[in-house]
């Protein structure tokens, strides 16, 4: 099981950015697709964002394109999601996972197939 740890979350204005790492404890890094989710108070787990630490492929949830950017620094095992532009309903307690799983042509794995998870980071944006 790899063990993840998240950083970076925060109080923002609308309008503002925050970049979130996510530090994996793995030797076989690249093996992994990780992910973004994020969960809101009475709101389900949504994933945000994926990346293939091997290739690079990314997914983005529509409501982040254009906005959020998911990026692998495999030499420090660390994923991270660059938010720009940040709106008050991106306020959520934020949560990377990885899974062995890979994508399936351009979709990021489901919800279902991550097993490891962090313990999350509280993003707050203020309007």
């Amino acid at each position: 099981e790899v063990q993840l740890v998240e950083s970076g979350g925060g109080l923002v204005q609308a309008g503002g950015s925050l970049r979130l790492s996510c530090a994996a404890s793995t030797f076989s890094f690249g093996d992994y697709t990780i992910a973004w989710f994020r969960q809101a108070p009475g709101k389900e787990r949504e994933r945000v964002s994926c990346i293939t630490s091997g290739d690079g492929i990314t997914y983005y949830a529509d409501y982040v394109k254009g906005r959020f950017t998911i990026s692998s620094d495999n030499a420090k095992n660390t994923v991270y999601l660059q938010m720009n532009s940040l709106k008050p309903e991106d306020t959520a307690v934020y949560y990377c996972a990885a899974t062995r799983w890979g994508f399936y042509g351009s979709t990021c794995p489901a919800k279902f197939y991550f097993g490891s998870w962090g313990q999350g980071t509280q993003v707050t944006v203020s309007s």
